[in-house]
């Protein structure tokens, strides 16, 4: 079975940001998503992969026997936006995106340019809902 290419790393979050990231204002959304991803989730930032900052865990594994590990919440700060991983579409949460702000959505993640385009109150519904569904269906960092 392949390796997840999207694994924890020992790359420190500040390191990254400071050498990756090359506009003053997406540096400070970056480290104001650190802040308040790590207030609303309870863990400590980490590296996933070469650009992916990731709050806590949880293990996955599909039908097909595919599994692997994942950050609970996380973000990228991109050249054109950030990507945001907070959120699955249900039915029972759809209505978070109605008020959410200017973004883009594929199925595996949401982009923005920036944090004043969003409402930080939904981004943390999303996030606390991530974080719940993944305590509820998969064995997860959340529930030490």
């Amino acid at each position: 079975m392949a390796k997840n290419k999207t694994a924890e790393t020992e790359v420190k979050v500040t390191d990254f940001i400071h050498s990756f990231v090359d506009n003053d204002q997406k540096k400070e959304d970056s480290f104001r998503l650190i802040e308040l991803m790590q207030e609303w989730s309870g863990f400590e930032a980490k590296m996933w992969g070469p650009s992916i900052i990731g709050f806590g865990s949880y293990h996955y594994k599909y039908a097909s026997g595919h599994e692997g590990d994942a950050p609970l919440i996380a973000f990228s700060p991109r050249k054109a936006a950030f990507s945001l991983y907070v959120y699955s579409a249900r039915e029972d949460n759809k209505h978070l995106l109605d008020n959410f702000g200017k973004f883009k959505i594929t199925k595996g993640c949401i982009y923005i340019k920036k944090l004043s385009d969003i409402d930080i109150s939904v981004l943390e519904k999303m996030c606390l809902d991530s974080i719940a569904y993944c305590e509820e269906h998969h064995e997860c960092a959340c529930r030490n």
